[in-house]
C-alpha cells in the first residue's frame, strides 16, 4: 500500500520563523534562492518560477531584514547587463535548508509507509 488513502496524500512543510512566531523562510523562498542562484539573475528566476519582480523583491528585503543579513548581492544592469548572485550567507541558507530537507524527506517518507503498512495490516 503506499501512501494514499482514499486518493489523499501525506504532506510536510519545513519553514523558518522567528520566536514571536514571524515565517522567515520555507520551501517557496528556498526555491526562489536556488532559482537565483541557478539563473545569475533575479529576473531570470522570476521569469522561470512565473513570479512578480516587485512583490519578490519586497519579500527578499524582508528576509535580509529579518535575518539580519543580506542573501542577495546585486549589480545593475549596464553595457554587460545586471546580475544578482547569492551571498556567502545566502548559499549557506539554501545548503542547510537542503540538507533539512533530504533527511527530512527520508524520514517523512519511511514514517509514512510504515504507518500505511501498519493501516493496511489492520484493514486489511
Amino acid at each position: 500500500m503506499d501512501k494514499k488513502i482514499f486518493n489523499l496524500e501525506f504532506r510536510y512543510k519545513i519553514w523558518l520563523e522567528t520566536a514571536d512566531g514571524r515565517n522567515v523562510f520555507g520551501d517557496g523562498k528556498w526555491e526562489l534562492l536556488k532559482a537565483i542562484d541557478e539563473a545569475g539573475s533575479l529576473k531570470g528566476a522570476i521569469d522561470k518560477l512565473g513570479l512578480s519582480y516587485r512583490k519578490t523583491w519586497d519579500n527578499l528585503k524582508k528576509i535580509e531584514e529579518v535575518l539580519g543579513f543580506p542573501v542577495l548581492d546585486a549589480t545593475r544592469g549596464g553595457a554587460e547587463g545586471g546580475k544578482t548572485e547569492l551571498t556567502p550567507e545566502g548559499k549557506l541558507l539554501v545548503t542547510a535548508f537542503a540538507k533539512i530537507h533530504s533527511e527530512a524527506d527520508g524520514l517523512f517518507g519511511a514514517l509514512t509507509a510504515n504507518v500505511m503498512k501498519k493501516l493496511g495490516e489492520d484493514i486489511g
